[in-house]
């Protein structure tokens, strides 16, 4: 299985990382599309690497990458995307923690769009905890396979725009249940007016959710 990519800033505090925090991109971005929150972010985790991973597969498009295809948005192909795209991820994240010689739950997991979907879906997985989830403009996959699979109770950040044209903002309201349901601590925040992206308050909101989550 090939290694995941990444592009990395930081620390700020120009020390030795003590945390770490993964970007991961939505569909037919890159890394690159990422790595420019984490100057914005810096004063929340100043001594925090930030790693924008480059997604396994190149987009369908040619152009771009993609966590998985969505040629076929049915559910069942979805899930089966997923789970192969956590994969990845879950091998990035080791590797990383264990080449910065961190703790098992020294990171977090940030994501938009698809990165949203695999950052929740290979987070709430993990047996050692990230100490945040931030999913921006994202959604829940196979939420009905959740409860079985929980792994833990990393808190949750959910953003996302209510004029959102690709991912429905409801996509991040069935989220918000499915993960109350599940006893997943959420701090859910739906923005007036915006559409697909991140905005100063989403960044703002990040920010936060990641000084809480090291502190």
């Amino acid at each position: 299985m090939p290694t995941l990519e990444a592009i990395h800033w930081g620390p700020a505090s120009k020390a030795k990382p003590r945390q770490l925090v993964i970007l991961c991109h939505g569909l037919g971005a890159d890394a690159f599309d990422l790595i420019d929150l984490a100057p914005s972010w810096q004063h929340a985790c100043p001594d925090a690497l930030f790693a924008a991973v480059h997604a396994p597969l190149q987009h369908d498009s040619g152009f771009g990458r993609q966590w998985w295809s969505v040629a076929d948005r049915s559910p069942p192909v979805a899930e089966a995307g997923a789970r192969t795209a956590a994969t990845y991820l879950h091998g990035f994240i080791d590797a990383e923690l264990t080449r910065l010689e961190l703790p098992d739950e020294a990171y977090a997991i940030m994501g938009f769009s698809q990165g949203a979907m695999i950052s929740l879906f290979t987070g709430l997985r993990r047996p050692a905890a990230p100490r945040a989830i931030l999913a921006f403009s994202g959604a829940l996959i196979a939420p009905e396979t959740l409860p079985a699979e929980l792994a833990n109770h990393a808190p949750v950040l959910l953003v996302h725009g209510e004029a959102d044209e690709a991912v429905p903002v409801s996509r991040s309201h069935d989220a918000e249940a499915a993960l109350i349901a599940a006893g997943v601590p959420v701090d859910a925040h739906y923005i007036p007016r915006l559409g697909h992206g991140i905005d100063d308050t989403g960044i703002s909101l990040g920010a936060l959710a990641l000084q809480r989550g090291f502190s």
